[in-house]
């Protein structure tokens, strides 16, 4: 028996069925543009999220960078190496040598030796016999055993009084005798001797104006005020103005210029210092860092020889002069380059090329080659520009202007190759650092961090110009302390033209 057929479904089911899944059907639909707007949405977020975490890795890799420059990858002296080295760089520790500390048996002593002419001579005498006790006196000598002290005098103030007379002529007239040369109008004064000690402790020594004058009362017993060392400071500054001037037109007119700029601090605020400086000479003067504050020197401007500097931008404003870029800052730039990409090579060619160049000149300077010769010279250059070239095909120019440190290091070292590698082509006369501006600087760093910092302008640019007349005077041989006594007893140091240019 067949089952029995369903009902048919009436057509208000059909229709209320349609409605019920039209119902669903827009939901659904809703729900998928719902969803689809969410993953738009989210997409946009996962694409700004990647921007935003590309961009925090860039900057914590630049951070890094920066945390990780020294003395041995930047222009950072070395008081500024704060941390030390990451364990996996520090050296491993040498083993210990199982000598003894302190001279080694047989090297030569360095004690105080004698005199063959001593400035006094004290005898002495026996009294009486050590054997019998009888009294010695008048009895001559036999001989004598030789012990000689060098000591120093105690520092005493002297008081000199000078009595001009006045002597009236049979004419009636009265003269009266003029003042020694060097001697102040006022009643009471101090000597040459103790304003040129305090100048020589302020200037040369860094020892603050306040130890300064207690130290000058102490040793001496002259009560000296802050005021009075600040004035000898100034005094000395217009004393050696000559020198200062003959200096700069020295400078200018030699074959070989070191410029150079750091900061200083003046009543607590950073204010910049250049140094224009040879073997011989040295000038020192406050000035902005820009083109315009580096021509109030008033040497760089009219300079033709050869102008050793750092790759500062304002040096390249001076067409008529030929340029050599500090060897050892590019060295130290090549150094950060390996550290930042340990992968590459080209950083370390080009740094072995300039090595190698540089040992060249030095042989050359030293007397133990005429010159370099043409095979070595075309041998490093070849490194050197096959090192630049594989560098800038490891990093092409990004977009815009800003370019990453690598990038710039080796277009700079192929753009001006020529003042990079100057030192090559003139190895006797042209160096491959500008050690000899750095150390003229370093004086300066250190009066900022032993005195504090200048209270004015006018009391810095003093104290500037004595270092520049001291530095100059040292560089020739003559002693700090005899440079500066001959500025305040007429006597003036002037620098040889022969020499300094």
């Amino acid at each position: 028996m067949s089952a029995a057929a369903e009902p048919a479904a009436s057509r208000e089911d059909l229709l209320a069925l349609i409605a019920v899944l039209r119902e669903q059907n827009a939901a659904l639909a809703e729900r998928c543009a719902l969803l689809e707007e969410r993953g738009a949405l989210l997409e946009d977020q996962n694409a700004q999220l990647a921007a935003a975490n590309e961009r925090l890795t860039k900057r914590v890799a630049e951070l890094e960078r920066r945390l990780g420059r020294n003395s041995g990858n930047s222009n950072f002296p070395p008081s500024q190496d704060v941390f030390g080295l990451p364990k996996d760089e520090k050296p491993e520790s040498k083993p210990k040598s199982e000598a003894r500390r302190g001279k080694r048996k047989g090297a030569p002593g360095t004690g105080l030796g004698m005199v063959e002419s001593p400035d006094k001579v004290r005898n002495h005498r026996p009294r009486a016999c050590g054997d019998c006790g009888t009294g010695l006196r008048g009895i001559p000598s036999v001989g004598f055993a030789r012990r000689q002290v060098s000591d120093i005098p105690l520092v005493t103030v002297k008081v000199t009084e000078h009595r001009l007379h006045k002597v009236r002529c049979d004419c009636g007239h009265t003269t009266t005798a003029e003042a020694p040369a060097g001697l102040a109008g006022s009643p009471a004064s101090y000597g040459p001797n103790l304003r040129a000690l305090a100048v020589y402790l302020v200037v040369f020594h860094h020892v603050p104006v306040e130890r300064t004058a207690r130290l000058i009362c102490d040793l001496t017993g002259a009560s000296v005020s802050t005021g009075w060392v600040n004035t000898m400071v100034a005094e000395a500054a217009g004393l050696t103005a000559d020198s200062l001037n003959l200096i700069k037109a020295l400078l200018v007119l030699g074959h070989i210029l070191h410029a150079d700029e750091t900061t200083t601090r003046i009543s607590g605020k950073r204010r910049w210092l250049h140094v224009a400086c040879t073997d011989f000479l040295t000038h020192l003067a406050l000035a902005p860092r820009s083109r315009e504050g580096a021509n109030s020197l008033g040497i760089l401007p009219a300079f033709r020889g050869t102008l050793v500097h750092d790759s500062l931008s304002l040096y390249a404003g001076y067409p008529g002069a030929a340029h050599q870029l500090c060897g050892a800052h590019l060295i130290r730039e090549l150094t950060a380059a390996e550290q930042d990409h340990p992968k590459q090579k080209w950083h370390q060619q080009i740094r072995w090329a300039l090595a190698g160049l540089n040992r060249q000149a030095q042989r050359v300077r030293g007397g133990g080659i005429p010159g370099i010769s043409p095979q070595s010279l075309l041998f490093y250059l070849q490194h050197y520009h096959r090192g630049v070239t594989a560098g800038l095909a490891l990093h092409p120019r990004a977009p815009g202007r800003k370019q990453s440190p690598a990038r710039n290091l080796l277009e700079r070292l192929r753009d001006q190759a020529g003042d990079v590698l100057r030192f090559a082509d003139h190895p006797r006369h042209v160096p491959f650092t500008n050690n000899t501006g750095e150390r003229a600087l370093r004086p300066v760093k250190t009066q900022v961090k032993i005195s504090g910092c200048h209270q004015s302008d006018t009391g810095a640019a003093a104290w500037l110009a004595v270092r520049s007349y001291l530095d100059s005077a040292r560089k020739h041989g003559l002693n700090a302390f005899d440079a500066i006594h001959r500025a305040f007893t007429g006597n003036l140091w002037m620098p040889p033209i022969a020499l300094g240019t």
